[in-house]
């Protein structure tokens, strides 16, 4: 478990020290392309600010600090992250990865990199011996999403890790829904973490960004090169907003956690709802994994409405606190339909498979007064029923 005092602090003042030259106590947002440099080849640490920036480099050791990690990379949104950590396979090598999880993660795997010659199996890791089935002799990375998205399951990362380290394969924790406060894989065993830093990271819904961190020294080289070669980072305004954000990460995510479990708690006893997809509910399968796995079941919240895709719809349209948009993780509180929204690009017939129906419906919970969003629920039942 993470020791709290230490990643608040951790929060406010890794990688971050005050201005030299002005004892600024704000990181700088260094707006430049090159840097100027005593000679040929003499420079200060920085060259040219796709290869290093100020701003940025803060921000990598700051959320590398949070994780447990020595090296931190930072990218211009999630899927940049991801394809980073993807671009370290080769033509031939193949890919095991949870069948549940972020519609642009499918299309980068099933459209993108399978192109190139990098193949994927999708395995439900509840499934028992199912992972093991799926390893091939040229299988090279293990990806989890966990919880996952949107269906909300938990897998066990400590198992997972030890399954693929008897056959020496890495693997990959998307931890975006967990954030470090509640989740650090890296201790878990995990080879690499990635983050879409535009959500909890951020928190506020105005920043894009994605996050690689790692205790490889091997992994490392290999995502700095690639951070370079591909040039897909992040402006140093992205990056201070980031590490703006992060300085209230642990105080934002208890809030979320408190308001999710009061909200989830709600849908499970309302009439109109099916089911609620929610680790922190003790009905939930993997319940027992995520006291022993996290420090809290998160801000997010999936749930099946009764009445089909029409009844979703009107459902999503009359909300008012919860806005209908696509994203999560910042202070204000979201609602989107998975099978319209982020997982458009996930097949029918998989969606099928994974139970992503038409009345499944996901809720980003925010941090506002949680009997307002209680009662802007209450309210959005009555008008579309």
């Amino acid at each position: 478990m993470i020791e709290q005092t230490k990643f608040a602090t951790q929060c406010i003042h890794a990688g971050q020290k005050p201005d030299l030259e002005t004892g600024a106590i704000m990181t700088p947002v260094y707006f430049t392309s090159t840097y100027v440099q005593d000679g040929p080849g003499k420079h200060k640490g920085y060259e040219y600010s796709r290869t290093q920036n100020p701003t940025r480099k803060a921000l990598e050791e700051n959320i590398a600090a949070l994780e447990g990690g020595q090296y931190g990379f930072c990218f211009a949104s999630g899927c940049a992250a991801t394809s980073a950590i993807l671009m370290c396979l080769s033509a031939g090598d193949h890919i095991v990865a949870v069948d549940d999880l972020y519609g642009g993660t499918y299309r980068l795997m099933t459209q993108v990199f399978a192109r190139l010659g990098i193949t994927t199996t999708f395995v439900d890791f509840h499934k028992a011996e199912a992972l093991d089935k799926a390893l091939l002799p040229n299988t090279k990375l293990v990806w989890i999403e966990t919880p996952t998205n949107p269906m909300l399951k938990l897998i066990d990362i400590e198992k997972v890790c030890a399954l693929a380290k008897k056959r020496n394969i890495a693997v990959a924790i998307d931890n975006t829904f967990a954030t470090p406060y509640l989740q650090q894989p890296l201790a878990l065993g995990a080879d690499l973490v990635v983050h879409s830093t535009t959500k909890y990271m951020g928190g506020h819904s105005d920043v894009i960004g994605g996050a690689v961190v790692t205790n490889s020294p091997a992994f490392a080289k290999q995502i700095a090169f690639i951070q370079n070669a591909v040039g897909a980072v992040p402006s140093p305004m992205d990056a201070f907003l980031v590490l703006r954000g992060l300085k209230t990460l642990h105080v934002r995510m208890q809030r979320h956690v408190e308001n999710a479990l009061q909200v989830a708690d709600f849908l499970a006893k309302h009439p109109a709802v099916e089911r609620v997809y929610y680790p922190g509910l003790s009905s939930h399968p993997d319940y027992a994994l995520c006291i022993k796995q996290m420090r809290g079941p998160g801000g997010m919240i999936s749930f099946v409405i009764k009445g089909g895709l029409e009844q979703a719809k009107r459902f999503l349209c009359a909300t008012t606190l919860f806005s209908c948009a696509e994203s999560l993780g910042g202070v204000e509180s979201l609602i989107e339909h998975p099978a319209l929204m982020t997982h458009a690009a996930v097949p029918p017939e998989i969606r099928a498979q994974l139970g992503i129906d038409d009345g499944l419906i996901r809720l980003s919970v925010g941090i506002e007064d949680v009997t307002d969003l209680l009662g802007d629920l209450k309210t959005a039942f009555a008008k579309s029923m």
